[in-house]
């Protein structure tokens, strides 16, 4: 899996699909609707205000200025 970098694409939003997740880590996995597995850190998680993630959750995430996944969010949560 790529090291929670994205190449920059016109929109700063993508959706995807939660793949892994580790509670204790804060961190996990997941595969972007265009099939690109990405990973994320517990900062994301964290930034999230979520307390857990399920398997084959959709999921939005933002990434940061370097292509890093800033943020884990659910679709339509605010």
């Amino acid at each position: 899996m790529r090291a929670g970098r994205l190449n920059r694409v016109a929109c700063d939003v993508m959706q995807g699909t939660i793949a892994t997740f580790d509670p204790q880590t804060r961190s996990g996995s997941l595969l972007l609707d265009d099939g690109t597995p990405l990973v994320f850190g517990p900062e994301a998680f964290d930034r999230s205000g979520l307390r857990l993630l399920r398997l084959g959750q959709r999921v939005t995430i933002e990434p940061d200025e370097a292509g890093a996944v800033r943020r884990v969010l659910i679709p339509g949560v605010a």
